[in-house]
């Protein structure tokens, strides 16, 4: 009989941990969901979408002959496209929320010299993916599309569809995001002992080539944003490392001897 209920016995008790972390983690998607609602209707009440996708389209319009504006070849674009522009804008406005959220769920697992790393790293990373964005709409955008249109024929008269250019913004806006968080990439690697910091310091010469061929992969492809992708790149592997060498002192464990004296 005893046998029998044994299996029992060992589980017991661990229904409800896994129950209640279920309703922790909804409760938080909860939150963050509707952070990005609460922003998404004070961006639809100001400014509004279709001033939001104005100023998303600024810099293509700004290299655009004069009176040439975006055209829409779906009959529905004109409604959705900027939606989806409001909805991006939320999201990114309520990210430390969204993240905020993320950490507190985690954080009650981790050890006290783990908490010390992944608050700021959650900081720093949300921070970099901004910079990248606003990198890219505030100069690449300018420059590469004053390129692209330096080499338009005169015969030719661009209009650009709206749908067509949102495409291309969120591939520019995720790669140029991506590609800023190398400094946290590197930290991470270095504090989890996955790579050491010497090491990464002897593949810089190799980081440099890989930069260059991300950016020419994934870029549109003329020089100049290539160039603004790979540089900041190569810059940001430097930042990583002499930040790796920081945190990897300021998020070491206490040793088991000072922890007991």
């Amino acid at each position: 009989m005893t046998d029998s209920h044994k299996p029992e016995d060992e589980l017991a008790g661990t229904e409800q941990p896994f129950v209640s972390h279920l309703i922790e983690l909804r409760d938080r998607l909860v939150k963050a969901s509707l952070a990005v609602l609460v922003v998404f209707g004070l961006l639809a009440f100001y400014p509004g979408p279709a001033a939001l996708y104005d100023l998303l389209a600024a810099p293509l319009v700004a290299q655009l002959p004069k009176g040439t504006t975006l055209i829409a070849t779906n009959v529905i674009s004109p409604f959705l496209v900027p939606l989806k522009i409001t909805l991006l804008a939320a999201f990114l406005v309520a990210l430390p929320i969204v993240l905020y959220q993320v950490w507190a769920f985690v954080a009650p697992g981790l050890y006290s010299h783990e908490k010390r790393l992944v608050l700021p790293l959650v900081f720093s990373s949300t921070l970099l993916f901004m910079v990248g964005v606003a990198f890219c709409y505030f100069f690449v955008f300018g420059q590469v599309f004053k390129f692209i249109q330096s080499f338009a024929p005169k015969s030719i008269t661009a209009s650009p569809d709206i749908e067509a250019y949102l495409s291309f913004v969120m591939s520019m806006f995720i790669a140029f995001g991506a590609a800023f968080e190398v400094p946290v990439v590197v930290v991470v690697l270095a504090r989890m002992g996955l790579v050491s910091v010497e090491k990464l310091r002897d593949f810089r010469q190799y980081f440099i080539v890989l930069a260059f061929v991300i950016a020419a992969v994934i870029t549109p492809p003329d020089v100049v944003s290539q160039l603004a992708l790979a540089i900041p790149m190569c810059i940001l592997y430097e930042l990583g490392l002499f930040a790796a060498s920081y945190f990897i002192r300021y998020s070491k464990a206490p040793d088991s001897s000072e922890g007991t004296s």
